[in-house]
């Protein structure tokens, strides 16, 4: 499961919203500071007892809702007093759509208590004045987020602020098996990957970039990151940076795409094509964004049992999910104290241990975790991970934020006009 991908808000829902946005008072826009101060956690705490908190969030994995109910439920029921109502959606634009209803009815207290969100749907609240602001860096666990990390304080190039907090994380991720290739034969940068293919004609491919397969058009924008030089650049939208740099990256392709399966003349559709070929050892890497690696893969029997991930040692682009309150929520303290739930570090390890079936990776950084049980729980739950994970201090090290949201349809448009004739 990856959030960045269900989060898109229709184009007449963006528009409608940007509407609404320049419509949209200043008394009303004032109206999304007002709420409980989180400097002051003991009010807070009193305020949330005997509070149901409506978390709107994607109900589409089983595994997902279990961990939820079953980790955080008990906790937030026994310590706090407070009941989680969990609201499972098809997709996150229909809790925008609730929170935009809500407000368009002048309703002072809204359906939606909290939002699992990120990407265009953040951007979208965020533009039309609707989420609660100035609560989110003043959570008592907040001090355990890196929030000078580009990939934590901006959400597909657009800047959270003080917006939303961050739930969990996913990172891209190259699955070999090491039963037929050598740690140190690894490409370790695109330049190399392109070298190693090269050597090995037929033997690698990527997924088609497109709406559905955000894992190629994520391997795309790696390659454009590093070819330009600074992947930080492309965290604002600039068409002249675009027209710079664009050419450069198709020719890359192309010829990396002369070397690839089938000599690039199709690509995997998805996730899953690329498993098969991978298992069936036509090609020698799939993709990962799973914090336990190819752990996970090969628990569901995807993958040979000598998988592994690995990343490039630059511009592994790793995006963070958030959590959002928006501005006529019903329940802001009950909401503000499942925010900081989340990023106890207790629940942390508990996210990322394989058996728990939630499988993202931290939105804290552990090396500010100094307490020492909550230090031997993600001790735990990293030993837990499994001789399929990628090492962490090089996933760490090689992390970088993903590009502005429009660069999106420009990568996935160029690709198809240029790498396979407009189809």
């Amino acid at each position: 499961m990856q959030i960045t991908r269900r989060t898109f808000a229709t184009l007449a829902l963006g528009a409608f919203l940007a509407a609404c946005a320049e419509s949209a008072s200043s008394a009303d826009r004032s109206a999304v500071s007002s709420g409980p101060v989180p400097s002051d956690w003991d009010a807070v705490l009193s305020e949330a007892r005997g509070q149901t908190v409506n978390w709107y969030l994607w109900g589409g994995s089983e595994s997902i809702n279990r961990f939820v109910d079953d980790t955080y439920g008990p906790v937030l029921r026994d310590r706090y007093g407070i009941t989680l109502n969990r609201v499972p959606i098809a997709d996150t634009v229909d809790a925008v759509n609730q929170v935009l209803a809500d407000d368009q009815a002048n309703n002072p207290r809204g359906a939606v208590d909290l939002i699992w969100i990120n990407g265009e749907n953040f951007s979208t609240l965020r533009d039309a004045g609707l989420l609660l602001d100035g609560w989110a860096r003043a959570l008592p666990n907040a001090s355990l987020v890196d929030w000078a990390n580009t990939a934590v304080n901006r959400d597909f190039g657009v800047e959270v602020g003080d917006l939303e907090s961050p739930w969990s994380s996913a990172q891209f991720q190259l699955v070999y098996d090491t039963a037929r290739t050598n740690v140190d034969e690894l490409p370790r940068s695109y330049a190399q990957l392109l070298d190693w293919a090269c050597a090995h004609p037929g033997r690698f491919t990527y997924i088609a970039p497109g709406p559905g397969a955000f894992q190629g058009t994520r391997f795309v924008k790696g390659a454009l990151f590093e070819i330009s030089g600074d992947a930080s650049q492309w965290q604002q939208f600039d068409q002249a940076l675009w027209d710079r740099w664009a050419p450069e990256l198709w020719e890359y392709l192309h010829g990396l795409s002369a070397c690839a399966w089938r000599n690039g003349e199709t690509y995997p559709k998805d996730e899953a094509e690329l498993h098969r070929l991978f298992a069936n050892g036509e090609v020698d890497f799939t993709i990962t964004q799973a914090a336990v690696g190819a752990s996970a893969l090969i628990a569901d029997g995807l993958v040979p049992t000598t998988a592994k991930a690995f990343v490039f040692d630059h511009n592994s682009i790793g995006d963070f999910n958030y959590v959002a309150i928006p501005g006529n929520a019903s329940n802001k303290a009950a909401a503000m104290v499942l925010a900081n739930l989340l990023l106890d570090p207790s629940m942390q390890a508990a996210q990322i241990v394989p058996a728990n079936g939630f499988g993202l990776g931290y939105a804290i950084d552990p090396a500010q975790v100094t307490e020492p049980a909550a230090r031997r729980a993600l001790d735990e739950a990293a030993a837990a991970l499994g001789s399929g994970a990628a090492d962490p201090s090089e996933m760490a090290a090689a992390l970088v934020g993903d590009a502005a949201a429009p660069y999106q349809d420009l990568v996935e448009s160029g690709w198809r006009r240029e790498l396979v004739g407009g189809l």
